[in-house]
């Protein structure tokens, strides 16, 4: 951005230029524009009093992308009648961000705030965000930042503690169908230059996936093959979308893209396509950090007791990102995404703590059998705890016929093994496991 020319840069956000990207074009330039987050921008919340130029808190805006986050900064920005600075954490650092926060300091001198949009904030290091705290407790500025990792692990604690918090959430199809039929019509977007059917419209918010941005980007790419006064077919968008969905770009849209790909390439066990992703990922300059999550999350979710090491790879190839970088660090990554897309696969265990989760969160959780319950107390023998609990060490299988569960779930079935890879194994065994404790022999 232009951190010596806010007014610049406010007009770039504001008033776009006409050849900009249609979901450039078609940012919302007022709240009744902005869809799908009624429950931080209905009447009263704080974040409404913000935008509105009532409030007075920074703001952290956390999730998915095309939810709103620059839209909302700019809201506020335009709200206030503030200098609007905008940063990104990925071409930005300390340097950028002193520079802004001292001619924020001059321009306050002489009545003028500044809004400062810092966007993927989550990617700046703990001193690049410390150099913001002062600013922010003094209301030099007015920082709004953005990121779509969890701030509590991405945000060091004291900048959260100087800032709101606000979680955004990805749209509802009605709400994406909404901003898709206004950039049909809109003298901003298309302008009634095409029409689109029903079922091309519902392909597309399909294809979105709750992403605003995502959808008017797909519309774009489809509706350049539409000659004026046509319409917008299903054929259509499935012949034109691959373009859209072929690009990377690690600010946008497409870095989840070329990440879904990812995953599901080593999900499917195509080795060589999941090598493909990984280098595009590198290439663009993904953070390494991020493929490396995404790496544990994996072993865990779509192998798990197929392969136990695969999470032992996983978490070494992060260990490795995190201590030797780039671009040595690209061969770890590699390491792992052959292991894991080479490995056996089940989701078995990722199945086994959903369906426990689902029983708690619907309160089939019955009460701890008494026998299992804490007995190094007084007066808890006379309360029956702890009472006829039998010590597996004590057999000499190492395991005895004994109620673990409670009483309401005591023939509940969570993880089931696969035929997979070690799982086979344990498959057989978790059989005869289960006979003996629950006495079936």
């Amino acid at each position: 951005m232009f951190p010596d020319e806010p007014n610049r840069a406010a007009e770039q956000y504001f008033h776009p230029d006409h050849d900009a990207p249609l979901a450039v074009r078609m940012r919302p330039r007022s709240l009744d524009e902005v869809m799908g987050q009624e429950h931080v921008l209905g009447p009263g919340r704080p974040l409404r009093r913000i935008i509105e130029g009532s409030g007075e808190a920074s703001v952290i805006l956390y999730g998915p992308p095309g939810t709103g986050k620059t839209t909302i900064a700019s809201l506020i920005s335009e709200a206030t009648g503030d200098n609007f600075v905008g940063l990104s954490a990925l071409n930005s650092g300390v340097k950028e961000v002193r520079a802004v926060i001292d001619q924020a300091r001059r321009d306050l001198i002489h009545g003028q705030r500044t809004v400062l949009f810092i966007d993927e904030v989550h990617r700046f290091s703990k001193t690049q965000q410390d150099a913001l705290l002062a600013a922010v407790e003094n209301r030099t500025v007015l920082l709004v930042a953005a990121t779509t990792e969890n701030p509590s692990f991405s945000i060091v604690a004291p900048l959260l503690s100087r800032s709101l918090l606000i979680q955004l959430h990805s749209l509802a199809p009605e709400a994406v169908e909404q901003v898709l039929r206004r950039a049909l019509s809109d003298a901003r977007g298309l302008a009634g230059r095409i029409t689109a059917s029903d079922t091309a419209i519902e392909m597309l918010v399909q294809l979105a996936g709750g992403d605003a941005r995502r959808s008017l980007t797909y519309l774009e790419a489809a509706a350049e093959a539409v000659p004026d006064g046509g319409e917008l077919t299903p054929e259509i968008v499935g012949e034109n979308i691959n373009r859209a969905v072929a690009r990377y770009d690690r600010d946008g849209d497409q870095h989840y893209d070329i990440t879904s790909a990812f995953i599901k390439s080593i999900r499917g066990s195509d080795v060589d396509a999941a090598l493909h992703y990984l280098a595009r990922m590198i290439d663009a300059g993904e953070d390494p950090r991020f493929i490396a999550r995404r790496l544990v999350i994996h072993a865990s979710e779509d192998i798990g007791m197929a392969d136990p090491t695969a999470l032992q790879t996983a978490i070494a190839a992060y260990q490795a990102v995190s201590f030797i970088g780039m671009p040595e660090a690209r061969i770890a990554l590699a390491h792992a995404t052959v292991h894991l897309a080479t490995a056996p696969k089940s989701n078995a265990v990722y199945v086994a703590i959903d369906r426990a989760l689902g029983d708690v969160r619907r309160g089939v959780v019955g009460v701890v059998p008494p026998h299992l319950r804490d007995g190094h107390y007084a007066g808890a023998e006379k309360l029956g705890n702890a009472v006829g609990y039998q010590y597996p060490h004590d057999d000499p299988r190492g395991i005895v016929t004994q109620q673990y569960l409670p009483e309401e779930l005591r023939a509940a079935v969570y993880y089931e093994p696969t035929t997979h890879g070690a799982e086979k194994r344990l498959s057989e065994f978790i059989g005869r496991l289960r006979r003996i404790v629950r006495g079936g022999n």
